[in-house]
């Protein structure tokens, strides 16, 4: 068993046509793309997404996930459904294009001052209560479309950390709602040990993403997501524990480290696509040769 590694059409990616990021992506090595919705967009149809997943696959890469993050809690109902229907379309064509999975979180998203506070303006059970409305409405959409959700504990939101997340998908309890394990948001809360969370997992893990993290999410400022090997993740127990559980799906790169990209990299996606290739074959090799399924 090996992990697979993509990478997420995320940062100037997202204003790139299709063909040119799977170009782009397939010449630096990597076996997969996460898709977001700025290509894979409901709005454009059956015929658009599928261009999308066309373009991907025959080039030999394979569509890993679709990323359609909504902050899910929201003081204005009708907002709130919309993003619920956005995410019930992405899944709904995920399933007529024959992608495995569709990603989700919970909220309030953090980094927003326009979303709403726990507890000054929803309490925590409101918040709850709204989450697992749209993550139940999340499941019915992908029994019916064959997709299985994605679901990622972020920092600062609800569901952030394996024990909040755990609740969440105890709660949905369904074949069809499984993990996008991140370790970078499980370290800044505490959970560390990366092995023992992959195992607590298990098969629930349906996706991974590459992200490392350091510092502490209570506090505003106080952390950021490095370089892959800067931080506080163990990456060598990270690929050999996926190992040991057989998990052979698709881990993608997911790359947050914003001031790198700026100041360093010029704001080019596809240098920072390649120095993340680097990294993660150092991490691979480190972590033994079982880890990685590099070309």
């Amino acid at each position: 068993m090996s992990v697979r590694t993509s990478f997420q059409a995320s940062l100037g990616y997202r204003e790139w046509p299709a063909e040119k990021v799977v170009t782009s992506l397939k010449d630096i090595g990597y076996e997969g793309i996460e898709w977001g919705t700025a290509h894979f967009d409901p709005t454009k149809g059956l015929a658009g997404c599928r261009e999308v997943v066309d373009a991907t696959r025959n080039a030999g890469l394979e569509v890993c996930r679709i990323f359609a993050h909504e902050d899910l809690v929201c003081l204005d109902d009708a907002e709130r459904q919309r993003r619920i229907d956005h995410t019930v379309a992405v899944i709904e064509l995920a399933g007529e294009c024959d992608v495995s999975n569709v990603g989700a979180m919970s909220g309030p998203a953090p980094w927003n001052p326009a979303a709403p506070k726990i507890p000054a303006d929803i309490s925590e059970g409101a918040a709850w209560d709204q989450v697992l409305d749209a993550y139940r409405q999340f499941e019915v959409a992908g029994r019916k479309a064959g997709v299985k959700i994605s679901s990622e504990g972020v920092f600062g939101m609800v569901a952030n950390d394996f024990y909040s997340h755990k609740f969440l998908i105890d709660t949905i309890d369904s074949e069809f709602v499984g993990v996008n394990y991140d370790p970078s948001h499980g370290v800044l809360s505490g959970n560390l040990d990366v092995a023992w969370n992959i195992r607590q997992w298990g098969e629930h893990i349906v996706h991974c993403h590459l992200k490392d993290a350091v510092g502490i999410s209570q506090v505003p400022g106080e952390f950021i997501f490095p370089l892959l090997g800067e931080g506080r993740v163990d990456w060598t127990a990270f690929f050999n524990t996926l190992d040991e559980i057989g998990f052979d799906g698709y881990a993608a790169v997911e790359f947050e480290s914003f001031a790198y990209l700026a100041r360093v990299l010029g704001g080019d996606p596809e240098a920072a696509a390649r120095i993340s290739m680097e990294q993660v074959k150092a991490l691979q090799s480190a972590a033994g040769p079982e880890a990685g399924h590099q070309k």
